[in-house]
C-alpha cells in the first residue's frame, strides 16, 4: 500500500472499561485509505474487546516513519499499558494513569506535528480523582499542558454552542463571569470560527446570565454591568455580537437561522438545547488551544461497556470534524 503524505489523526480509548474501546473496534471496521488515524490504546484490551464484539482486529504498531492505510478490521495502535486486567463496566483506579498517558501522548505528539490532530474518548472523572489525582475534565487538562486558555464549544450541523464557563458549581458561575473572562472567550471565539471554520464575518448570538437576560435589572445586574459593556467594546471593533438575549428565546429557529454559533453563559444553559438537537451525532470541540482536539458528546456508558449495542455516530463525527479543522488550519 503508498505512503500517506498527510498527518495522521490519534484517537484515545479513554477509561479502559467503558465503551472508548468498543468506539475504536467500530470504526477499524471502516477502511481508513486517505486519513491516516492512529490509536492511542492497550493492546490487550482492544483485542478482548474485539473478541468481546465479535468483530475482526488485526492490530499494527504504530511507526511515524511509515503510516500506511488501513483495510478493514486493521487499527494502527500506539500500545500504552494499562496497570491491572480490565473488566468491561468496572472501575479500576489503578488504571487512571493510563488514561492520562494516552492524553499526554497524544498531546505530545500534537504538540510536535507528528499527529494533525486528537480526537478523545470518553473518561470517567471520578476513578481518576478517586486514584489521588485531581482532574476536573479533558478541557481543563488540556488547557494546562499546553498553557491555554480553552473554551468549550460543542457542535452538531446547523448549531454550535460554546461556553463561557465550563465545570463549575451553578452557584459559582456568577462571580465568574468577569470582563476580562469573557472578552478573551469572544475573543477566542471569534478567531475560531474564522480560522479554524473559514467563516469570515462570524455572527454569534449571546446568552444572558439570568432570567429574561436580567429584565433591565430587576433579575440580576449581570447584564448590565459586565455582558452588554464588553460586547459594547467587541462591537465597536466591527465583530457581529448579538445579546445578550434571553435564553429561553434565544434557542428557537427564528433567531438562529442567521447565526454561526451560539454562546452560553454556563454548562447546562445551552448543552441541553445542543444534546436535544443532536445527540450521537454531535462534537466537543476545545477552541483557544494550540492543537486541534475533537470530542465524543457523551460519557463512558459503563453499563453498556462490551454490549455491541451502541452508537458510534458522535466519534465519526468527531473524527470528520477533527480532519476538517486540520485541513481548514493547514490552508489560512
Amino acid at each position: 500500500m503508498a505512503e500517506q503524505a498527510i498527518k495522521p489523526v490519534i484517537l484515545t480509548t479513554g477509561e479502559p472499561a467503558g465503551i472508548g474501546p468498543d468506539l475504536a473496534v467500530m470504526l477499524a471496521q471502516q477502511a481508513q485509505d486517505d486519513r491516516p488515524l492512529v490509536v492511542a490504546g492497550n493492546a490487550d484490551v482492544l483485542e478482548a474487546r474485539a473478541r468481546r464484539l465479535g468483530l475482526p482486529l488485526r492490530l499494527r504498531p504504530y511507526s511515524k516513519e511509515h503510516i500506511a492505510p488501513t483495510a478493514a478490521g486493521e487499527m494502527l495502535l500506539r500500545d500504552i499499558p494499562v496497570a491491572a486486567s480490565v473488566t468491561p463496566g468496572v472501575l479500576n483506579p489503578a488504571n487512571a494513569q493510563h488514561v492520562l498517558a494516552l492524553l499526554d501522548d497524544a498531546i505530545d505528539g500534537c504538540q510536535s506535528g507528528e499527529y494533525a490532530a486528537m480526537v478523545t474518548g470518553p473518561l470517567h472523572k471520578g476513578v481518576i480523582n478517586d486514584a489521588g489525582m485531581a482532574f476536573t475534565g479533558h478541557t481543563e487538562y488540556l488547557a494546562e499542558k499546553t498553557e491555554a486558555w480553552p473554551v468549550m464549544m460543542l457542535a452538531t450541523p446547523g448549531l454550535r454552542v460554546a461556553l463561557v464557563t465550563t465545570h463549575l458549581p451553578l452557584s459559582a458561575v456568577p462571580a465568574a463571569i468577569t470582563p476580562q473572562r469573557l472578552r478573551t472567550v469572544c475573543t477566542i471565539l471569534h478567531e475560531s470560527l474564522v480560522t479554524w471554520f473559514g467563516i469570515a464575518n462570524p455572527r454569534v448570538l449571546v446568552c444572558g446570565l439570568n432570567p429574561h437576560a436580567g429584565e433591565n435589572g430587576h433579575m440580576g445586574r449581570e447584564e448590565i454591568d459586565v455582558i452588554t459593556p464588553v460586547l459594547d467594546e467587541l462591537r465597536e471593533a466591527g465583530m457581529q455580537w448579538v445579546g445578550p438575549l434571553p435564553a429561553d428565546t434565544l434557542y428557537t429557529e427564528h433567531h438562529l437561522k442567521n447565526a454561526d454559533a451560539t454562546l452560553a453563559m454556563f454548562h447546562d444553559q445551552g448543552l441541553p438545547v445542543l444534546k436535544h438537537a443532536g445527540f450521537g451525532k454531535a462534537v466537543n470541540i476545545t477552541l483557544g488551544l494550540p492543537i486541534i482536539r475533537t470530542s465524543v458528546d457523551h460519557g463512558t456508558a459503563l453499563d453498556l461497556a462490551g454490549s455491541g449495542r451502541i452508537n458510534s455516530g458522535s466519534l465519526a463525527y468527531a473524527l470528520d470534524v477533527a480532519h476538517e479543522l486540520a485541513a481548514n488550519r493547514q490552508h489560512t
